[in-house]
């Protein structure tokens, strides 16, 4: 298939598109499942006005085009495989509608649920992690408008929550988002008022994270988003917080997100992200204790409601987590205003 065609001219060759419905996709696009010259192909289409993922991330340039666009996909190491074929945006402002034709990987993919995933896929999973941040070390945003850092500890906060509440159905994970939050104060008032803290002002994360290393985000390094083929390559879809960003971001979302089925701790999995940067030519001696503390504090900004919903344990852990890394870092957080 030739990838500079349109998605419009080669959707327009289909002999069958099929519409579905992903259960563990979370944002509101139009899927299906097309086939063009006996090939099975997965069409995405969305916009900043049917999309509350873009509206929360601060997208209204259709980012995951923009990189594509640029060649930064085709960039990624040869471990990661992105899938896509073809993107096209069509239309003006927020009700332009971005097309993204993939290659139909489904049956590679993670499967659903909260299953402990193999330790060799595991393993896999993180070392093509640390390999894309180090064929991205260094990068920073010179195509402009994609994620900021402050775009990110802001996802889920109140101005984002409140005002995607207002629709007659709001999405799940939104309803999540405001009844986490909620729930919060008391089962973690420290993690409650470092939430409220850091939405207000987020410099305070911000500011001293700048003064670490930076690489390329792919942003949702959930195993949602994640599959292996047969030959070991990491399928890695859904490319829609693209940015410059601390590594250790990306390695405690996946931490965050994947908690329940991690075949090895925390602990273990952080000391072999940042051995493996080691073994992809980047060298953490200066920084990475500091970054990793400074994105353990920024991960539960974003997603300690996630966390209020949870399990008692796990809750803890990373209660324990962020104030250690605070006193570390010896920042001190202004009061919560009531």
């Amino acid at each position: 298939m030739d990838s500079t065609r349109p998605v419009s001219e080669l959707l327009a060759k289909a002999s069958t598109r099929e519409a579905v419905n992903p259960t563990d996709g979370k944002s509101s696009s139009n899927f299906e499942r097309v086939v063009v010259d006996g090939r099975h192909y997965f069409l995405k289409q969305l916009s900043p006005a049917t999309d509350w993922i873009m509206r929360v991330t601060g997208d209204h340039v259709h980012r995951p085009y923009v990189i594509w666009h640029d060649g930064l996909m085709d960039r990624a190491p040869s471990c990661i495989d992105h899938t896509v074929v073809a993107m096209e945006v069509e239309g003006d402002g927020d009700a332009a509608v971005c097309s993204t034709l993939m290659r139909d990987v489904g049956e590679h993919l993670i499967a659903e649920g909260d299953t402990v995933v193999p330790q060799s896929q595991h393993e896999n999973l993180i070392d093509h992690l640390a390999q894309l941040c180090a064929a991205f070390w260094g990068f920073t945003d010179t195509i402009g408008g994609l994620t900021t850092m402050t775009e990110r500890l802001r996802f889920f906060d109140s101005v984002n929550v409140a005002r995607e509440m207002q629709v007659a159905s709001p999405p799940g994970p939104i309803a999540a988002a405001d009844a986490g939050w909620r729930a919060l104060p008391d089962r973690s008032a420290t993690l409650a008022a470092l939430a409220q803290a850091v939405q207000r002002d987020p410099g305070l994360l911000t500011t001293p994270l700048a003064q670490t290393p930076v690489t390329f985000l792919h942003g949702d390094w959930k195993m949602g988003n994640l599959g292996s083929h047969p030959d070991g390559r990491t399928i890695l879809i859904d490319w829609a917080y693209p940015g410059s960003g601390p590594a250790c971001w990306d390695l405690w979302w996946y931490l965050a997100l994947n908690a329940a089925r991690l075949p090895e701790s925390k602990e273990a999995t952080i000391t072999r992200f940042a051995d493996a940067l080691e073994r992809h030519g980047v060298d953490t001696s200066e920084w990475f204790e500091r970054q990793l503390d400074l994105c353990t504090v920024a991960i539960m900004v974003t997603f300690g409601w996630e966390k209020a919903l949870g399990e008692e344990s796990e809750l803890r852990w990373w209660e324990s987590r962020v104030v250690d890394a605070l006193t570390r870092q010896g920042i001190e957080l202004p009061a919560p205003t009531a």
